[in-house]
């Protein structure tokens, strides 16, 4: 019985951060919309534009490969895995022990592997740009991901994301520079990886700025809405992963009852919900920046989580 329950909560999570993520997106574009002074699209747009890509037929080109075929699948599956171990309502959930900072990059490195593999498979000019742009864009977020999760480990002893949870919501751990110095680096991370402004704009097709757009412009029907939900499940991935590390308040750790996993959940989707009214916001509060700025942006990130570290060795007399 404890073997079926703990199979159900896992399911629960797993379907959880796939139902949500078209509804994250339609807040933010909706509360974006509303910041531009438009109306903006209804809140389940998202959903009506996948389920009407997914009854599309697929329009190949005749050089596409295999790799073009499958890589939208490939993409989504490895998206959902990493957002599925994170833990969202409750730790210590059956698969937890599979939830680590270090796969998690692993897993995300593997996603935008496929997705630029297959941006330059038929060779198209946009594709060729879009991935050597995605491409120098995780040269640099890379190096800074790793540094956060060494600032988490030094700080929990783990690189376990349940644990990490449970530590930082019962522990007095207090507060602490070098965690305000990863939560900004973070923040920075996942703004570039999920093609958000200034580092790229999801609702533009000009060839001088996009990033994302470019690697799937050749996409249509049941890929695309595969490389769309994808994109959707990411976003709720990071904002998953700054309210596991740095948020991590409500979670059930200990009680796994009723009562304990419904404020859970509620608390949890509050969290996400604040996270997705708070990025459109920052988005319209800046301008879209050059490609040749990405090193100093992301080079901030990279910065404050090395300082981050440096700061946690010298606090230990290293």
């Amino acid at each position: 019985m404890a073997l079926i329950l703990d199979l159900v909560l896992q399911g629960a999570q797993m379907l959880l951060v796939v139902a949500i993520a078209p509804l994250v997106l339609g807040i933010t574009r909706k509360v974006k919309a509303r910041l531009l002074a438009r109306v903006g699209a209804p809140l389940i747009q998202p959903y009506r534009d996948i389920w009407k890509l997914m009854h599309k037929e697929a329009v190949l080109a005749h050089n596409a490969s295999w790799l073009y075929r499958t890589a939208p699948y490939c993409i989504f599956a490895v998206t959902w895995i990493a957002a599925a171990l994170i833990p969202t309502y409750a730790t210590d959930l059956l698969f937890s022990w599979s939830a680590d900072l270090i796969a998690l990059v692993a897993l995300l490195g593997t996603a935008r592997f496929a997705l630029a593999l297959a941006g330059m498979d038929v060779g198209t000019a946009f594709g060729g740009i879009g991935s050597s742009r995605e491409m120098m864009i995780a040269s640099l977020a890379e190096p800074a991901m790793l540094l956060i999760v060494f600032t988490v480990a030094l700080v929990a002893g783990t690189t376990q994301l349940s644990a990490v949870a449970t530590l930082f919501s019962t522990a007095s751990i207090g507060l602490r520079v070098s965690l305000g110095l990863a939560l900004f680096a973070l923040i920075f991370v996942g703004i570039a990886e999920n093609a958000r402004i200034p580092i790229d704009n999801p609702a533009t097709h000009l060839e001088l700025t996009m990033v994302h757009e470019a690697m799937v412009l050749e996409y249509s029907g049941r890929h695309l809405a595969m490389i769309e939900a994808a994109a959707a499940v990411k976003l709720v991935l990071y904002f998953s992963l700054i309210a596991c590390l740095f948020v991590p308040f409500g979670m059930a750790t200990g009680d796994k009852g009723p009562a304990a996993l419904a404020l859970g959940l509620v608390a949890y989707l509050v969290k996400i919900s604040v996270l997705a009214v708070l990025l459109p916001i920052a988005e319209t509060s800046v301008a879209k920046m050059r490609v040749f700025r990405y090193p100093i942006f992301l080079g901030g990130a990279f910065a404050a989580a090395a300082l981050a570290v440096f700061l946690l060795f010298v606090s230990r007399g290293f």
